[in-house]
């Protein structure tokens, strides 16, 4: 008896540790960290945005599952974090769906889906955590 409470309070705090996230980069490939290394050479990051107005869809890379970027010229690039479950994009056949609502553009704690598009179903999706601008000084 006094074992299987033993087992059960080890079980316990095993189930309350977890483990610490991985480190930003450590989900990019090889390629998508060339990207990011060549989108961002020579910028400085500025202050995080809250929106994201004006941007263009054809100016959108993909860096990984948790990383987007739209060029906006030679001068900025605006750098979007999203937060887990967006994990397929960039890799076969699924594209970002994103839904606005009003006219504020991209913003902070806009839901993202990633769509499937050869089967048309949802396959993630994921908020967006943050939007920092970088620009050449």
């Amino acid at each position: 008896m006094r074992g299987i409470s033993l087992l059960l309070l080890g079980a316990t705090l095993v189930s309350c540790t977890t483990a610490p996230p991985p480190p930003n980069g450590a989900m990019r490939s090889a390629s998508g960290e060339r990207a990011y290394a060549s989108l961002l050479s020579g910028k400085v990051p500025g202050r995080p945005l809250s929106c994201l107005p004006n941007y263009n869809a054809n100016d959108m890379s993909v860096i990984d599952g948790r990383t987007i970027a739209f060029r906006v010229g030679t001068r900025t690039v605006y750098l979007v974090h999203l937060t887990e479950g967006c994990g397929l994009l960039g890799g076969g056949p699924y594209a970002l769906l994103s839904r606005q609502f009003g006219g504020s553009g991209l913003c902070r704690g806009d839901i993202q889906q990633v769509v499937d598009t050869m089967n048309r179903t949802t396959v993630g999706s994921c908020v967006v955590a943050d939007i920092v601008p970088y620009t050449r000084p």
